[in-house]
This record gives C-alpha cells, sequence and structure tokens, in this order.
C-alpha cells in the first residue's frame, strides 16, 4: 500500500520529533558535564608561574600567547576563575636580601601594571570575597603568593609591606634552606632541622596579618614546625602525593596530608609530571637536552619568538604521563582525608613537562571528566576546584580578625 504524500510528510514528522526527545532524554556525554561544571562552579588555582615567565619573556597575556601554559583565552576556555600569581624569588637572589625583596616587588609590579592595562580581562584580587565578586564578570581574578619566603629579605616587617602589596600566601621555601626554614630540593645538610626562630616569627605574623602559611618546598620537620606554630589553617599550595614518588621529600607525605587537614587546611594537587612518578623525572631531561641541543644550533636567542615556539613545540609533543595519574593523586589524598581538604595547584609555567591532556589552562575539563568517571559528585569536585581554598583563605582571615582585636 503506498500512503499519500501528506500522511508520509506527518510520519517523518512524528520520526524526527521522536528522535529530537529521545536525543534529549540521553544523559549529557562526560565531556559535556564537565565543561558546563568548570564554566559553573569557581575553578581556584593555587599556583600559576606568570609572574616569573613574564619577567623572562614579556608577551601580552590578555591575548593568545606562544609561550606558557597561562593566558586570558585559555583560562576562559578551561573555566579558571582564579589563579593565584607567584611572585617567584629564585634561589640565587636568597644572598643578597634587598635584591630578593626588591624582585617581589618587581613581579607585584608586572602584575599590577597587568591588570591596569587588561581591567576587562584581569583584576587583582586579595580576599575570597573579590575574588567571587570578579567570577560574575568576564575578568579572571589574579590574586597573589609568594614563593620563597626569602622575598622578605630577612626582615620581619616585610611580612607587612607584602600583604599591603597583595601578598595573601607566602611558601616559607624554596629549592634551598633560607633564613625561614629548610628546603627539600636542598642536597646539603638542614640548616635548622625545621623553621629558624625567624621563621617561627613570621608565622605568627602572617597570622596576625591574614596571610596563609604554604609549606610546599618544606622539609618535612619544617612544615610540621609550621603546622605546630599556626593558628590558622596552613595549605600546600602546589603539592602532590608522595605515596606515588617513594623517596622524593617534595611531595607530601601521608601524614603530612593528615596534619595539613587536621588544621582545617588543604593539599593542592600540582600538575608537574615529575610530581606523578619517579620514573617521569628521568624521561623529562632527554627532552630538554634535544630541545636545547636544536635551539642552539640553530643561534637562536632564548628570548627568541623562533626559540619560544620550538619549546611550546616540544613541549606538547612529549607528554609525560596522563591526566588519569593526577586523578590517582586526587583519589589517595580524597581517600585520607576527604575532598574538602583537597584543591588543584597546576604549577603552569612553572614546569617543562606536563602530562597528556593537562597541558596548558584550558585543559581543566579533561581533569574534572576524569573526576565525574571515578563517580565523583559534582558537590565534591566544586570544592576540590575552588572551594575549599576560598574556604581556608576565609577562615585564615576571620583568624587574623581575631588576632587583632
Amino acid at each position: 500500500m503506498t500512503l499519500p504524500t501528506s500522511s508520509l510528510m506527518a510520519l517523518s514528522l512524528v520520526l524526527v520529533l521522536a528522535g529530537v526527545q529521545a536525543a534529549q532524554a540521553q544523559p549529557a556525554s562526560v565531556e559535556a558535564r564537565a565543561d558546563s561544571l568548570v564554566q559553573a562552579v569557581l575553578l581556584v588555582d593555587g599556583h600559576v608561574d606568570l609572574p616569573h615567565r613574564l619577567n623572562d619573556i614579556y608577551e601580552n597575556p590578555a591575548a593568545t600567547t606562544v609561550g606558557g601554559d597561562f593566558d586570558y583565552p585559555r583560562a576562559r576556555a578551561g573555566g579558571l576563575d582564579a589563579p593565584f600569581m607567584s611572585v617567584y624569588i629564585p634561589t640565587y637572589l636568597q644572598s643578597n636580601p634587598t635584591a630578593a625583596a626588591n624582585r617581589a616587588d618587581a613581579l607585584i609590579n608586572l602584575m599590577e601594571k597587568i591588570t591596569t592595562e587588561h581591567p576587562d580581562a584581569f583584576s587583582g584580587a586579595t580576599s575570597p570575597d573579590e575574588v567571587r565578586r570578579i567570577a560574575e564578570t568576564e575578568a579572571v581574578a589574579l590574586p597573589l603568593g609568594m614563593e620563597n619566603g626569602a622575598g622578605l629579605g630577612g626582615e620581619i616587617d616585610n611580612v607587612k609591606h607584602f600583604y599591603d602589596r597583595g601578598i595573601r600566601y607566602i611558601t616559607l621555601t624554596h629549592g634551598m634552606h633560607n633564613r625561614l626554614g629548610d628546603s627539600s630540593y636542598d642536597d646539603a645538610e638542614p640548616r635548622w632541622n625545621g623553621l629558624s626562630p625567624f621563621g617561627e616569627n613570621v608565622v605568627a605574623e602572617m597570622n596576625r596579618l591574614g596571610l596563609m602559611v604554604d609549606v610546599s618546598h618544606a622539609t618535612d620537620p619544617t612544615a610540621m614546625d609550621a603546622i605546630e606554630q599556626s593558628e590558622a589553617p596552613v595549605i600546600a599550595s602546589h603539592s602532590s602525593c608522595r605515596h606515588f614518588t617513594p623517596g622524593w621529600e617534595r611531595n607530601v607525605s601521608d601524614e603530612l596530608i593528615q596534619e595539613v587537614a587536621d588544621t582545617g587546611g588543604v593539599v593542592m594537587i600540582t600538575f608537574g609530571s615529575s610530581f606523578l612518578q619517579n620514573e617521569y623525572r628521568d624521561r623529562d631531561a632527554p627532552i630538554r637536552d634535544e630541545m636545547q641541543a636544536h635551539i642552539d644550533s640553530m643561534g637562536w636567542a632564548e628570548d627568541s619568538r623562533e626559540a619560544v615556539v620550538y619549546e611550546q613545540e616540544t613541549r606538547r609533543a612529549h607528554p609525560i604521563g596522563t591526566v588519569q595519574d593526577v586523578a590517582d593523586h586526587i583519589d589517595h589524598a580524597v581517600d585520607l582525608v576527604g575532598a574538602e581538604h583537597v584543591g588543584l595547584g597546576s604549577d603552569f609555567d612553572g614546569v617543562f613537562a606536563l602530562p597528556e591532556g593537562l597541558q596548558d589552562a584550558s585543559e581543566y575539563p579533561t581533569l574534572v571528566a576524569e573526576l565525574l568517571r571515578r563517580n565523583y559528585t559534582e558537590d565534591d569536585i566544586a570544592q576540590i576546584l575552588g572551594e575549599n581554598i576560598l574556604r581556608v583563605w576565609a577562615a585564615v582571615e576571620a583568624t587574623a580578625e581575631t588576632r587583632q582585636e
């Protein structure tokens, strides 16, 4: 039997509508859920090294940049609302306290220049409330953290100076023992066997003013001393789990994860390949050596566009590790202390090698999708992405208000 044309058209319409309804009834893909989630919740990254990167080779971070892992377009694509900008003090400046403090001021000046010149893209932030307010706009908030307490120049009054300039956490040490305490990266014998007397005074002053105490990079005794001395919650702004890198003190042990959580603090898992498995550090150096040899053979200056482009191409062609590795570290910390004490501290712009799927600030959704596959709830993910560090920051502010009464 042949149906009349009108009947065929009606049947086709019914079938089309049925198909649309069926598609609408299907749950969104994990990737689509992840994309929506990072845009819907606050995403705060504990550590991005943009200031140091731009101090070496300046590019306009409000536009798409050639180098590095972070710029405004990539941050917006990845749902990033508030990356803590690392005011990093290289260890070679530690022997000159004035130069170390001047470097910190110079990097803060650079960040202020960026927010002044590109107010639609970036805004400074000195409180959790400001981060939340800025997140309602199209701008990315840029709170500041000092990486390496050597930037204080050995002067306790500089804690207040840098607080007034916008610093809201201080990573007590970096690559070498300094005046505050001992570094996990330093091969020399411990200088203080924990916090120094000056370091204890710095922690007390940080508590008084409302700066978060950051134990990333510190030795275990230094971190434990800081935790014991601090009256406010403590953070590890960019550290992963030593469980996966036995013997590597730069990552935090299970005991330290628990101790940080016991203060009410948060451990912020980093993305750098070397933090994920010990074997990944051995794969990093040959890639760098071959890349540098090519740059030298071409006669390119280190800060030339050609060298920067080639470095980025090399890094992306040789990812080390996977997004699953990063999720494993998150799982481990969550299993130990709960989702409310875990965050993200990518170390974007501060490491050479990154895992596949987390190559820059546009790719946070890849990690979120992996967490969704592992049956994390959206509430848990919202805590990890930003709510935990904002809660800790607010608690540190509250402690300061009590101290100043």
